[in-house]
C-alpha cells in the first residue's frame, strides 16, 4: 500500500465544493468561506475557466487554506493544478494515474468511493481520504458498514446530499470529512448569502462534534 499524503490538520474537515464559479467571483466568496472557518476549498474543473479561478485563489489564499480542484479525470490536468499551488486534488472515481500524481506533487488526494471494492483500492493507491459519492443514496447506515472493514484510520468524507440539516447524522458513524455543494454555494449567489450558509454549516460541524 503506498504511504498518502496526510489528511490536514484542520480545525473543521468541510470541503467547500464551488461547482459553477467563475473566475471574477471566485476570490470574493473564498474570503467569506474563510472568514466563516473553512479551510478547504475545491473549485470543480467543470465550472467556468476552473484553473483561471484556481490560479486566482492559490495566489491570494493559498499559504492559509487548502486550494485545489474537484472532477479531476486526469494525470495532466492534476499536474496543471499542482502548477498552479494547489494542494487538494477531488476526484469522483478511482484513478490510479491520478492519484500516484497528486501523491508525486504532495497534494491531498480524496478519491470518490462507493463500495468496498473501490475504497481498499483508493487506499492502495494512496488515498489521503475516500469521499463516499453519492453518500445521500448510502446513508450513514451504508458508510457505517464499511467503516467495519476499512483500517481504523482511515479518513472517511460524505459527499453528496450532505448539509447542515443532516452532518451530525454522519458524525454519529464515524464520518470524519465532508464535501458541501449547493447546501453552501450555488452559482449566482453573493459572497453575504454564503457567508450565511456557511456559518450554518460550521456551527453544525461543531454541535456534532
Amino acid at each position: 500500500m503506498m504511504q498518502p499524503v496526510r489528511w490536514p490538520k484542520v480545525k473543521r474537515s468541510l470541503v467547500a465544493i464551488l461547482r459553477g464559479i467563475r473566475p471574477d467571483e471566485a476570490e470574493a466568496i473564498v474570503e467569506a468561506l474563510i472568514d466563516s472557518g473553512f479551510e478547504l476549498i475545491e473549485v470543480p474543473l467543470n465550472s467556468p475557466e476552473p484553473f483561471a479561478s484556481i490560479e486566482r485563489l492559490c495566489k491570494r489564499f493559498g499559504n492559509e487554506c487548502f486550494i485545489g480542484a474537484g472532477t479531476v479525470l486526469d494525470a495532466a490536468d492534476c499536474a496543471r493544478v499542482a502548477d498552479l499551488g494547489g494542494r487538494l486534488m477531488v476526484s469522483p472515481n478511482v484513478d490510479a494515474d491520478v492519484l500516484a500524481m497528486a501523491r508525486s506533487r504532495g497534494m491531498v488526494a480524496m478519491p470518490g468511493v462507493f463500495s468496498p471494492t473501490e475504497a481498499f483500492l483508493a487506499l492502495r493507491c494512496g488515498a489521503s481520504a475516500l469521499k463516499f459519492f453519492p453518500a445521500s443514496v448510502l446513508g450513514p447506515s451504508g458508510i457505517a458498514a464499511q467503516l467495519a472493514v476499512l483500517p481504523g484510520d482511515t479518513v472517511v468524507g460524505a459527499v453528496g446530499g450532505v448539509s447542515d440539516k443532516n452532518l451530525s447524522d454522519y458524525r454519529a458513524v464515524g464520518v470524519r470529512a465532508f464535501g458541501l455543494g449547493s447546501s453552501l454555494y450555488r452559482p449566482g449567489m453573493t459572497p453575504a448569502e454564503v457567508r450565511k450558509t456557511a456559518r450554518a454549516s460550521v456551527l453544525a460541524y461543531d454541535a456534532a462534534g
